[in-house]
């Protein structure tokens, strides 16, 4: 069964239902209409100073919560309104389509808590290549489909199909039959139905079930997924269907977190690829001093070359503490951020700047963090990605609080957001001593009032550098 947070009260008409699930398919843009009123304006100017991922990231968990319908496209509307305001509801919290750090740690925890319940996962569909989010304590079962993979509840009563086709049909022909009506079974309706030129949404029902299916057509053919379940279940089962179709990508790029697991016999072995030579690591950089840089010792490790910021750079010193010590060729002096000599608490809020992949180039990102400790460490739940080991952590008011010094070597999506995993962080104690062993010092700052997102970047993105390691 689903845990607690994805079972919803109130009943919901099929067609509101039906038509949520559609957004899933359709184009980020425009997918939620403009604020309507002055209070849903300030929500969405609060909402929109957000990072990106951080936005994605509380639609996401507001689905698996079980107040979300929509689309997790970042975008702020009345769908997302309403979704914070009924989970505000709950936590007896002003009706204001907004989240206080305390309310946006209580949707995180349920959100998690839902996840854990249902084993979320996204996998590499080995049969299709599509991925897909599977709930696998909720479809333990796991076969092979007519053209693609199958996944059913141990009763039987819920069954999610993939597929797969090589070029030929076209997603209209395929379209016109799937939204046909079918004399041999005449108790079946469709109750909603969306036909684009790259994908179809169709959803329907059956005197005892209800269905969902999307197919996506690419380079390679035609690719999506279908899920039936008995309409006894739909009250769990609906906001499911939400979270698979939101974490659904039919023609990936990139590298999964892990391979999905092998079944059936298959009649002849998979063609191997020969994947293209990597010849550069990404990592992140943080001025030090004038002409320095700190970063992960795993992101500098084994590297033919090294350029910081554009400009070449060498190793000063061997690594210490997960850190090391980057001397910066020519160019004009770093401006070094204040340090801060205090640990961060637990569960204290933090901003970790980074720099990610966008349209072919590295983009600087700003991402959450909550301190934790892990015995006498420290350590930040982060939603990091390849390429971001040493991100440097900021407290709220603009103090470096450490370094991320763990990789993260593995892409992990779930709902097509970056989920928040724990990471190693070297603190400002470690980063002194490496400093006073290299002959080096950086200014302490007191605490002072704590800052908007905005004014955080703002005050330490210039001393925030890509690192680029040639192999």
């Amino acid at each position: 069964m689903l845990c607690a947070p994805l079972h919803q009260p109130r009943i919901e008409r099929v067609r509101a239902v039906a038509l949520a699930l559609a957004l899933l398919g359709a184009p980020a843009a425009g997918a939620q209409a403009p604020a309507p009123n002055p209070q849903m304006a300030a929500a969405q100017a609060s909402f929109d100073s957000l990072p990106e991922t951080e936005r994605k990231a509380i639609q996401a968990d507001l689905i698996w919560a079980g107040h979300f319908n929509g689309a997790v496209s970042g975008s702020y509307g009345p769908l997302t309104f309403r979704a914070i305001n009924a989970l505000k509801a709950g936590l007896k919290g002003a009706p204001d389509g907004t989240l206080s750090p305390v309310e946006r740690r209580a949707l995180a925890q349920a959100a998690e808590a839902a996840r854990a319940t249902a084993g979320f996962r996204l996998i590499s569909d080995d049969k299709t290549g599509a991925r897909i989010g599977i709930p696998e304590r909720i479809l333990p079962k796991r076969d092979a489909a007519p053209s693609g993979s199958r996944w059913q509840s141990q009763d039987g009563k819920i069954t999610l199909d993939t597929s797969s086709s090589p070029p030929g049909e076209t997603l209209e022909a395929v379209f016109e039959k799937a939204t046909a009506a079918t004399p041999n079974n005449p108790g079946r309706k469709i109750t909603y139905k969306l036909l684009r030129p790259d994908f179809f949404v169709v959803t329907g029902e059956t005197p005892t079930g209800k269905f969902y299916r999307r197919l996506a057509a690419g380079p390679t053919g035609l690719r999506g997924f279908s899920i039936g379940y008995e309409k006894a279940l739909a009250g769990t089962v609906d906001k499911l269907v939400i979270a698979i179709a939101a974490s659904f990508d039919p023609f990936p790029s990139g590298l999964m977190a892990a391979p999905s697991v092998m079944f059936g016999s298959p009649a002849a072995p998979p063609v191997a690829t020969i994947p293209a030579r990597v010849t550069e690591r990404h990592g992140v950089g943080l001025a030090i001093a004038e002409r320095v840089a700190v970063t992960a010792a795993s992101a500098a490790e084994g590297c033919r070359s090294l350029r910081v910021g554009g400009r070449a750079a060498k190793l000063r010193g061997p690594a210490e503490g997960g850190l090391v010590l980057l001397e910066v060729e020519g160019g004009p002096a770093f401006s070094v951020p204040p340090l801060r000599a205090e640990v961060p608490g637990e569960q204290e809020n933090l901003l970790l700047l980074a720099f990610a992949d966008e349209g072919g180039r590295r983009a600087a990102v700003v991402l959450p963090g909550q301190g934790l400790r892990i015995g006498a460490k420290l350590a930040v739940l982060a939603p990091l990605q390849p390429g971001q080991a040493g991100s440097p952590v900021f407290d709220r008011q603009g103090r470096l609080a450490g370094i991320v010094t763990a990789n993260p070597s593995d892409k992990v999506l779930i709902a097509g957001v970056a989920p928040q995993r724990t990471y190693a962080v070297a603190d400002g104690a470690v980063l002194q001593g490496l400093l006073t062993r290299a002959g080096l010092t950086t200014a302490v700052a007191a605490a002072g009032p704590e800052l908007s997102t905005g004014a955080v970047v703002e005050r330490v993105a210039g001393s925030v550098l890509p690192v680029v390691c040639g192999l």
